[in-house]
């Protein structure tokens, strides 16, 4: 399953700031931290650089996380309620980068509107596509860190983060050398 490129580069975000959090040191406690991570993810509007948008944030994580790993009922009642919440107002812009996409806020929109909203739109697009499944948290036994698959067969099962994959592949070879199966 192909998404459009601003749905797949607003995934991506999602993933990214889900992943802030999977670390030993949470990745988004400070305000400084916070704008390291929007400048990462290119995201452009206003800022408040306060505690409040920081918490804000975190907070949208946690809704974020919900979502991620929810039914498909609760997703799309959760998506819903950001975008009612956030007053989205969908409308066509265009960027040199991704050509004609829709934005529901403006970049005056409060950070917390935008990012919820950004995220929302991105979700909504893969639930009405029926990819909810695409949504994952990584295979690796001592990972917690969300995944998006976009692979033609759903294959893809440990994340981006560390070397999950490569730590697997190792176990596996281990057990199979040493007679053991390992799953």
């Amino acid at each position: 399953m192909t998404f459009a490129p601003d749905i797949e580069a607003s995934l991506k975000s999602v993933v990214n700031l889900l992943n802030t959090e999977v670390q030993i040191v949470d990745m988004l406690s400070t305000v400084a931290d916070l704008d390291e991570f929007l400048d990462a993810e290119n995201f452009a509007g206003s800022r408040a650089h306060n505690q409040a948008e920081l918490r804000s944030i975190r907070q949208l994580r946690s809704q974020l996380k919900n979502i991620w790993t929810g039914t498909e009922e609760e997703s799309v009642f959760r998506v819903n309620a950001i975008l009612r919440n956030a007053n989205a107002q969908p409308q066509l812009i265009k960027s040199e980068s991704l050509g004609y996409h829709l934005h529901a806020t403006t970049n005056s929109t409060p950070l917390y509107d935008r990012m919820a909203v950004d995220a929302a739109m991105a979700l909504a697009e893969v639930i009405r596509s029926g990819g909810l499944q695409r949504l994952r948290i990584c295979a690796s036994a001592d990972c917690e860190a969300a995944l998006l698959d976009l692979s033609r067969n759903r294959s893809k099962l440990y994340c981006d983060t560390g070397n999950c994959a490569n730590r697997e592949h190792v176990r596996a070879y281990r057990a199979r050398k040493s007679g053991k199966s390992s799953r």
